[in-house]
């Protein structure tokens, strides 16, 4: 190899320009949910939650009887590894059964046209996942196929825009907000983004997804979605 040639790699993330200056952040929220089997009495633990200062929502599954969920939230990763760990491996956690079909971790990401960068990566998904008017939410992962990699840039732009007119009208109308994260390489079956729904009531989290799949990204570049989690709100942090 020859000295000099080096290949610089940028990990900063990129908004739109503010005043003039390029708005760049070499930094992202990590968010993880964890699905249990087994619980018969969610107040021992919200109480133990409580106690952890964890951020993030705790859930009833609405389609196990016994069922609940931690999403935790950090912009370090090692939480996970560490407190968070230390948390699911403590009574009343340890007689729970886990459900690893159902973890998802990913990260948040720019797409370059954000115009409040720092809110759009930090601030934001915490205020959609905390905020006590929407209870319900949806969370799914889902891989596009490697045919959508090698679509044109321009048409790779108007395929997604198709697909976030849908998701901004639903959020105008506060009926659906979500929250869109990278999971590349932190997934288990490689998948690449992790989307939650979060609202008022469950019917528009459901009525989004089924308009999305008129969508020429859905119809034709999705490869797999799933497996979906519904959950509905037992304890969250407050909301900034």
């Amino acid at each position: 190899m020859n000295q000099g040639s080096e290949t610089q790699i940028d990990l900063h993330e990129r908004g739109t320009d503010r005043d003039g200056t390029k708005q760049t952040l070499n930094g992202r929220l990590f968010m993880q949910l964890e699905v249990f089997a087994g619980c018969t009495d969610t107040k021992k633990l919200v109480n133990e939650i409580k106690q952890s200062e964890l951020e993030g929502v705790f859930y009833r599954d609405a389609n196990d009887p016994r069922g609940v969920a931690i999403l935790a939230v950090h912009e370090d990763p090692a939480f996970f590894v560490t407190t968070l760990r230390e948390l699911l491996n403590t009574a009343p956690f340890q007689s729970l059964m886990q459900k690893p079909e159902y973890t998802m971790l990913g990260r948040t990401y720019s797409t370059g046209y954000e115009q409040d960068l720092e809110d759009w990566l930090l601030r934001k998904p915490r205020r959609t996942a905390f905020n006590p008017a929407w209870p319900w939410a949806v969370w799914y992962p889902l891989r596009r196929t490697g045919a959508f990699a090698k679509l044109p840039h321009q048409e790779q732009g108007a395929i997604l825009r198709e697909h976030a007119m849908i998701g901004r009208a639903y959020g105008e109308a506060d009926l659906a907000h979500d929250i869109r994260l990278a999971c590349h390489g932190l997934d288990a079956r490689d998948n690449e983004f992790i989307i939650g729904l979060i609202g008022r009531e469950l019917y528009p989290l459901s009525h989004v997804i089924q308009s999305m799949r008129k969508t020429r990204q859905t119809a034709e570049y999705i490869q797999s979605m799933g497996p979906f989690f519904v959950g509905h709100v037992i304890w969250q942090s407050p909301c900034p």
